[in-house]
């Protein structure tokens, strides 16, 4: 089922704040509440969406350092390296991407010291070909969940 103006307004309520109560969203979107539920169900149900997260305020806990790999891959050796990479816990994302590199992963990590040796795994990966690290210097807009 294609997801009408309705579905994708409730869907940026969400993304806004994905504890909003199902009465706060019926009232912002100016429908009844179990119309609401019933959307959530089927958007659920059809896994547009997929859950509910929360999102972490910068802390003297969280990991400091974060990085975005470009990775380019000799011929043939993309599913063995994607085994290895699963494998890395501080590996948050991982995109095959068009361009210059296969993929991008992005890390993060406590510090910069353990960034360069994860950097230095990831490179030591047989069939990973090339690397290439921009680290975040300063996230300025953030929508994800």
């Amino acid at each position: 089922m294609s997801k009408d103006q309705t579905d994708r307004d409730l869907i940026t309520l969400l993304q806004a704040n994905a504890r909003e109560s199902t009465a706060n969203l019926a009232r912002k979107l100016g429908i009844a509440r179990t119309t609401v539920v019933a959307r959530l169900a089927r958007l659920e149900r059809e896994g547009v969406i997929v859950g509910y997260t929360a999102r972490l305020g910068l802390d003297d806990e969280r990991p400091r350092v974060q990085a975005y790999v470009g990775i380019t891959l000799s011929p043939k050796s993309s599913r063995d390296v994607i085994r290895k990479l699963h494998k890395i816990p501080e590996l948050l994302q991982l995109s095959s991407v068009s361009g210059e590199f296969d993929y991008i992963a992005m890390l993060r990590a406590d510090t910069t010291a353990r960034l360069d040796q994860l950097l230095d795994e990831i490179g030591e990966i047989d069939g990973v070909l090339k690397t290439t690290t921009s680290v975040v210097l300063a996230v300025r807009i953030d929508r994800s969940p």
